[in-house]
């Protein structure tokens, strides 16, 4: 039996199916997810990240990040210090943060695996356009609860999935390496499950806050 990737639970219906794949909602915790077979390999995945072509120079790219990492800016002090979880090839929040007087660490997977980052606790964590990549929703989300001081930060940076009429014309759906989408009802069980209070700040960034 087929069980959430986020709450585990066994809840899984069919929701939408378009030429490439098949999705199910979780009646639980709302999660949209793909199957596990239309997962791709690692190779394949890093072979279509590594064709982003981001860099701190980009002021576009700046202004993009700058929706994730905007909210927390407003919130901390110079002395707190913080994660870029998932930061790609061209770590961008780091240097943009830095610029302001504020340290913030680096991790990815591919391009900055250094697992001793995750050993440690931030005032706060960002995670632009990562979490609808992960396969194992539970884990991450615990690696977060993880990774937070009481009362820090998690800005989260991801487009939200709308119900069925909006799912079947949403382009965020045609990447192959989406495979976990996150309305704002999941996000809402998430603040529930971890006890923390979640503020949407706009279309496509959610704050959690630790309690």
């Amino acid at each position: 039996m087929s069980i959430c990737p986020l709450c585990q639970q066994p809840n899984l219906l069919a929701f939408y199916k378009d030429k490439l794949r098949e999705y199910q909602r979780c009646s639980h915790c709302q999660l949209v997810s793909v199957p596990a077979n239309y997962y791709l390999n690692a190779t394949d995945e890093k072979a279509i990240y590594d064709k982003h072509q981001n860099n701190s120079d980009d002021l576009g790219y700046r202004k993009f990040l700058s929706r994730a990492l905007g909210p927390i800016l407003e919130r901390v002090t110079q002395e707190a210090q913080g994660l870029d979880f998932g930061c790609g090839p061209g770590p961008t929040i780091s240097v943009m943060a830095a610029e302001k007087g504020i340290r913030i660490e680096n991790y990815d997977l591919y391009y900055c695996n250094e697992p001793n980052k995750l050993d440690n606790q931030y005032d706060f964590v960002i995670c632009t356009e990562v979490i609808e990549h992960v396969a194992d929703a539970k884990s991450l989300l615990e690696t977060f609860a993880r990774l937070l001081k009481p009362g820090g930060l998690l800005s989260i940076m991801t487009k939200r999935a709308g119900d069925l009429e909006a799912f079947r014309n949403w382009h965020y759906k045609g990447d192959p390496t989406h495979i976990n989408f996150y309305s704002t009802a999941t996000f809402e069980w998430i603040a529930g499950h971890f006890d923390w209070t979640l503020e949407v700040i706009g279309n496509d960034v959610v704050l959690f806050t630790r309690n």
